[in-house]
């Protein structure tokens, strides 16, 4: 996939997660957040050439972009969206506390869809 392609999956994973949600499934939107968030950063990561091959790679391709770009909580955000990759499995979250982590990715997401852009 393209830097291009991975931007659409993630902007329709947000769709995906919105519509997941809607119909109840908390644990199918929280994955669909994971995703949007990863393929958010794998497209960045492609643009400068970085293997984003597992999930250690895009963490710390995340914790090092905070760092270059000097924006504090960029991992941070990308932590929620950690905490609702696990809530898949585990199912965990209320719903008030899935609401909140929601915002925090998409406003993640964003980012990092404006990072590439």
């Amino acid at each position: 996939m393209l830097a291009t392609d991975h931007i659409e999956t993630a902007q329709q994973f947000l769709l995906d997660a919105d519509r997941e949600y809607d119909d109840g499934d908390i644990l199918q939107a929280s994955e669909k957040l994971w995703g949007a968030a990863t393929h958010a950063v794998v497209a960045e990561m492609q643009n400068r050439d970085i293997d984003a091959n597992g999930h250690r790679k895009i963490k710390s391709f995340v914790l090092r972009l905070e760092d270059e770009l000097e924006e504090p909580g960029l991992f941070s955000l990308f932590k929620h969206a950690e905490t609702l990759h696990v809530n898949f499995y585990h199912g965990f979250l209320s719903e008030e506390n899935f609401e909140e982590h929601r915002e925090l990715v998409r406003r993640f997401v964003n980012r990092m869809i404006e990072l590439t852009s």
